[in-house]
């Protein structure tokens, strides 16, 4: 796996080599630095622009051959757009932009020069959101391919960030590097192949938390059975692998404050069970994780950054196979709550997973609101594509705080119904509910099954299959897994949960 940029700050200087990154607005006005730099090349800037007829749309770059006899070897320049109408995650979106600039000139050093040209300040959050859109943008996950003769890579570009006020936009980037981090730590796990991540090792990734103060308990197959965690480990059967539920608690808030609960799916493989997937496309499936990876990221994210808040995450780690011992459709499990389910469709497992994680949490730590992500439903995707995730929530006020915080951080959700009219889809005729309603709503039904597991909490469920893989290209992923979800929820307990 390549590795990830070094990102530092410095007061704004003229460039000492490798590639210099630098911005102009729509009326294609240059920066002060900007400014320094043509000097300095005699003119290059403009007269590539001119040459160019380069005026591109927003995010849109330039690249430029810096002349001999200077310390550059490439100058990129990048389209602001509007710049009033710039928002913040617009300020990831151009960190990325500049990252991709750099990336495509193989630059081993390089700066990127913050002055905008209509000559307001740059402020320190701005600059911090341009750094986490640079080291997200400089993930890549290519540790299975083997190196060819000429193909040698840096290991690690070396980026410098020059602003006006570099110091505070330094200590602003000490927390939101944590963030970046813990979505890249979504996106590794995703990403990994299934032969690779099982349930045991992804149980080892979230144990590794512990380094940064996140206190882990790990239950396995007997202790879930002794709760009564039928739903749950009914999926594990057909798998050689054992189930594990791990409970991650972050304790930065004071004691008796209330903690706030994300729970994630965590199916680490989903064949479908003996309602087996078709062929196609099922290698996917090694990222039905996705929720569980989030919540993980999500975890390392607080931790990182010494958040004021107690929060805890449950993730449910099973794999979903065909196996002599493998539940059937059919059969009748009774979940943690009391709850008899009717399994009609294996393939419907990541709500069985789920409904147990949910009842435990709420049972145990009676929190201030739950919220749970999981890749759970291909209908979500037939609804809303890959630009957004699917909100359903028993809650108005932590639904409007999630759908700001996704517009916030670019990670956009789009709020789905649930109601008593939907309930009848989900009766069965031999258990209280079954475990999918069939095509019609299916994301709806899926929801609306979790929510018999929720009690009075107020709680939310994410719908991240289109979004956590397979996802859209952004200027600040262009990689299969995403990492959706992580700076989301952290913008969520930020903006509103923290002491």
């Amino acid at each position: 796996m390549a590795e990830l940029p070094s990102i530092s700050f410095s007061k704004p200087t003229a460039p000492k080599k490798g590639t210099a990154v630098i911005f102009t607005d729509e009326s294609l006005a240059l920066g002060i630095a900007a400014s320094e730099i043509d000097a300095a090349t005699n003119g290059a800037v403009t007269r590539a622009i001119k040459a160019s007829a380069f005026k591109g749309a927003s995010m849109a770059s330039l690249d430029i051959v810096a002349p001999a006899g200077g310390k550059l070897d490439r100058i990129a320049v990048i389209e602001l757009g509007k710049i009033a109408d710039l928002t913040e995650y617009d300020w990831t979106r151009l960190g990325g932009a500049a990252m991709g600039a750099i990336a495509a000139a193989k630059a081993a050093h390089a700066s990127i020069h913050l002055e905008r040209p209509d000559g307001e300040a740059i402020t320190a959050a701005q600059a911090a959101d341009i750094a986490v859109g640079a080291k997200l943008r400089g993930y890549t996950f290519d540790k299975y391919k083997t190196k060819k003769k000429g193909d040698d890579k840096p290991k690690s570009a070396k980026v410098a960030v020059c602003v006006a006020g570099h110091e505070e936009a330094a200590k602003v980037w000490e927390a939101e590097e944590g963030v970046a981090d813990g979505a890249i730590l979504a996106r590794d796990l995703v990403n990994e192949p299934a032969n690779v991540l099982g349930t045991e090792e992804f149980a080892k990734k979230a144990k590794a938390l512990e380094k940064l103060g996140v206190e882990i308990e790990m239950l396995g197959e007997k202790e879930m059975a002794k709760l009564g965690m039928n739903a749950l480990l009914g999926v594990a059967r057909g798998s050689a692998r054992p189930p594990k539920l791990a409970v991650m608690q972050w304790k930065g808030g004071k004691a008796k404050q209330t903690p706030v609960a994300f729970i994630g799916k965590g199916v680490v493989f989903d064949s479908g069970g003996i309602s087996i997937k078709p062929a196609g496309g099922m290698e996917d499936m090694k990222g039905d994780m996705g929720g569980a990876a989030a919540v993980t990221g999500l975890m390392h994210a607080l931790a990182a950054r010494k958040a004021k808040v107690n929060a805890v995450s449950v993730i449910g780690l099973v794999e979903n196979m065909p196996d002599a011992d493998a539940q059937r459709p059919g059969d009748i499990v009774t979940a943690m709550s009391g709850t008899t389910i009717e399994v009609i469709n294996t393939d419907a497992e990541g709500r069985l997973v789920l409904a147990d994680a949910l009842w435990y949490t709420q049972d145990r730590f009676k929190p201030a609101f739950m919220i749970n992500l999981a890749t759970l439903t291909g209908a979500i995707i037939v609804a809303l594509g890959n630009q957004h995730a699917g909100l359903f929530s028993n809650n108005d006020e932590l639904s409007g705080r999630l759908t700001e915080a996704g517009l916030a951080t670019g990670e956009k959700l789009w709020r789905m119904p649930i109601g008593p009219e939907y309930e009848k889809l989900i009766e069965s005729k031999f258990a209280d509910i079954k475990n999918t309603g069939g095509r019609p709503a299916g994301s709806i039904t899926a929801a609306q099954f979790l929510q018999h597991f929720v009690n009075d909490v107020p709680w939310a469920h994410l719908d991240v299959a289109g979004t956590a893989m397979g996802s859209t290209e952004t200027e600040i992923s262009k990689t299969w897994a995403s990492g959706f979800g992580v700076r989301l929820l952290d913008r969520l307990v930020r903006d509103h949960y923290e002491a």
